[in-house]
């Protein structure tokens, strides 16, 4: 079953619901009680964000402002520190301004961490996708586009600039098997056939084909080439550009599956690589992540909240788990 297929939020995998009887001048007062005078409560700030929407959590912020005359998320960041406060100011933008500041994050400063912008754009939907864009221009002033093109270079910023383009959506669901075919041949023509690879017709098929259609260029391409999409790809090509490419088609496979594997990568061996499952959980929490966390113990056979646990510690750990809510 391809991933892009059920774009709809399901409400099943939905892990963070919000709060039925909701109403934002008492957990706005909640908050600031529990960062009044010294010391903060972190438990009550945990207990307030994680258990609510993220529409509901703009309400809070609103009323915030309101009752007490400051800015909930500076006064967050004044109050807390380390990965619990990175934690909680992400749960408080809302989704696409947040998409928008890991990207700008990932762009500013010294050096360009290509994964993050790899990861977001390889795995969203075209209107996901124009939302960001949107939200991107907004707060920073300058095109998405044009400061990955600044960012980026050779392939890998054609295949990043290509899919910002958002040309994948799979509308109909049809797919013509001649011209999966064709797409599978010309891909072994440009990769397993002649010595050297054609990088951009396999970025062209991979970038402009929907979900379905490439599931059957990758059927053909196994038969002609004798070994799997992937495994080209990874005698191919290397670095961000194998991994642009490689994600493309994981994302294609089963899209629960990718983010799975994203959040056990994120803990596992030693460290923990915080940006990673702090975005991942963020962003997934109502949409799928209960469907990612079902997909993790099967390719894992270990639940997502288990390794959370020996993982993380503290408020930060009571924070995750709260997101992720109980094992499937």
């Amino acid at each position: 079953m391809s991933g892009w297929g059920h774009w709809e939020v399901e409400q099943e995998g939905v892990t963070v619901k919000g709060s039925s009887h909701f109403n934002p001048d008492p957990d706005a007062e909640t908050l600031y009680k529990a960062m009044k005078g010294i010391g903060t409560n972190e438990q009550a700030i945990t207990d307030v964000l994680t258990k609510r929407s993220n529409a509901q959590r703009q309400q809070i912020a609103k009323s915030f402002k309101a009752q007490f005359g400051k800015d909930l998320i500076e006064t967050l960041k004044s109050e807390l520190s380390g990965k619990f406060e990175r934690l909680i100011v992400a749960l408080m933008y809302p989704p696409y301004r947040y998409e928008a500041k890991e990207l700008h994050d990932a762009m500013k400063g010294l050096g360009t961490k290509e994964g993050v912008i790899i990861e977001i754009l390889a795995s969203r939907t075209k209107h996901q996708l124009r939302e960001i864009m949107k939200a991107y221009e907004e707060d920073y002033g300058s095109s998405l586009e044009e400061d990955i093109q600044a960012d980026t270079t050779g392939y890998l910023e054609r295949i990043l600039v290509c899919l910002l383009q958002g040309s994948r959506d799979d509308v109909s669901g049809f797919v013509d098997p001649g011209l999966a075919l064709q797409d599978a041949q010309a891909l072994y023509a440009a990769g397993e056939k002649i010595h050297g690879t054609d990088e951009m017709k396999f970025i062209t098929i991979l970038c402009t084909r929907s979900a379905t259609h490439l599931m059957r260029v990758f059927e053909e391409y196994e038969k002609i080439a004798n070994k799997s999409i992937e495994d080209s790809i990874k005698s191919e090509t290397h670095g961000s550009l194998e991994e642009a490419m490689l994600t493309v088609v994981k994302c294609t496979r089963n899209l629960h599956s990718y983010f799975a594997e994203r959040l056990y990568y994120a803990m596992k061996g030693a460290g923990t690589r915080d940006g990673t499952l702090i975005r991942n959980i963020v962003s997934r929490s109502e949409i799928d992540l209960n469907l990612i966390k079902g997909q993790f113990q099967k390719m894992y056979g270990k639940t997502l909240s288990s390794m959370i646990m020996s993982d993380t510690s503290g408020d930060y750990k009571n924070a995750l788990l709260n997101l992720v809510g109980s094992d499937p």
